[in-house]
């Protein structure tokens, strides 16, 4: 048995979880907050891990936690057990949970008049007002139609809102938010409120209970300066096989990569079926031993070519640093045309995961 989890090891893609860094990076954004702040661990905890993850933060102190969909919050129930809040950002009926504990958030005036409704749930609930993503939330209209205290029997724990545009250093759209937020919320003068995300957070807003996301996972919440917070992960897989190809010859799906000279090839054991992104083609980089190797050619479902013609002595078995400390998930999204969550949330089945720094 030693020796299959040996081979397995040595054959599988590894992605390496530093959970002391994402403590570090949650009492960061706490400090940088000035009062409490949950842990978001939905998606699977961007994609690392939400049990792991939740249990980290939870040794920490961290004591709220949000998820987007009902079935995460039973999910981390079972893992972290009773005590801290669950909040379910879409919201579910009551006694859906069946004595699970979750809070659901509050989106629409049927969900208010359900929960009014209820029997008195010891979790509470949040209720969402939209300030201006149009998304998810109460409407200004629909916020002033409520009669006064009609969650009262619900148990009201917090009033929130969610920023839409605090990732860009100079939006109005930022303060604008924060302000109708204040003004709406002041007509529940008893209930703490939920304001800012990461980048809100790195903005100055604060409130009783800020909600960081990508922050704790090493993206930056501020984009136009540089990255404040500590990288958690490391994704490496290993070469597969090496062929030398002349001048030339086409590389990969489509032919869309010619050699230019004679050229040493790499194949490695991931593929966009393990979220390395298909848009990377021909733009990604490996990193070996320090070196970078450019991609050749198209990401394939399984497999990934890379041109090692000018790293010497590249050897199957060898390990590739596709995303990392050498180039981090906000890195690999600029490439990819994209942004650092959908890197970290595309993140396969397939890795071993590997969970250093933390308990």
């Amino acid at each position: 048995m030693a020796t299959m989890t040996t081979i397995e090891d040595a054959l599988s893609g590894e992605l390496e979880i530093d959970l002391g860094a994402i403590v570090a990076n949650w009492h960061t954004v706490r400090n940088r907050h000035g009062a409490d702040i949950a842990g978001v661990v939905k998606a699977d905890g961007y994609g690392l891990g939400a049990a792991p993850v939740a249990l980290a933060l939870a040794g920490a102190g961290c004591r709220h936690f949000f998820v987007a969909q009902f079935s995460e919050g039973l999910a981390l129930r079972r893992a972290i057990g009773p005590g801290p809040m669950i909040a379910v950002l879409g919201g579910f009926p009551p006694g859906a949970d069946e004595g699970a504990g979750l809070t659901p958030v509050l989106n629409t005036p049927q969900d208010v008049a359900a929960w009014a409704a209820a029997p008195r749930q010891n979790a509470g609930v949040i209720l969402h007002l939209d300030t201006g993503m149009e998304r998810l939330g109460l409407s200004p209209a629909e916020r002033a139609a409520l009669p006064p205290g009609v969650l009262d029997s619900a148990g009201l724990r917090y009033v929130m809102t969610h920023l839409a545009c605090a990732d860009e250093q100079d939006n109005p759209l930022t303060a604008l938010q924060a302000r109708r937020f204040a003004e709406a919320a002041d007509a529940f003068p008893d209930t703490p409120r939920s304001l800012a995300n990461s980048a809100g957070i790195f903005h100055g807003l604060t409130s009783d209970l800020g909600r960081p996301g990508c922050a704790v996972y090493g993206i930056n919440p501020t984009p136009w300066l540089p990255n404040p917070m500590r990288q958690v992960m490391r994704l490496t897989v290993p070469v597969i096989q090496t062929r030398s190809v002349p001048a030339g010859t086409p590389v990969g799906y489509g032919a869309t990569w010619i050699a230019k000279r004679d050229s040493q090839i790499a194949t490695i054991a991931a593929g966009y079926a393990d979220g390395y992104l298909r848009s990377l083609s021909s733009r990604g980089v490996g990193i070996i031993a320090g070196s970078l190797a450019p991609l050749a050619g198209r990401v394939s479902m399984d497999l990934i070519t890379l041109d090692v013609t000018d790293i010497p002595n590249v050897q199957i078995g060898d390990r590739v640093e596709l995303i990392g400390p050498q180039q981090t998930p906000d890195a690999v999204a600029a490439l990819a045309g994209t942004i650092g969550y959908e890197v970290l949330t595309s993140l396969g089945s397939r890795y071993r995961r590997r969970y250093i720094g933390a308990a």
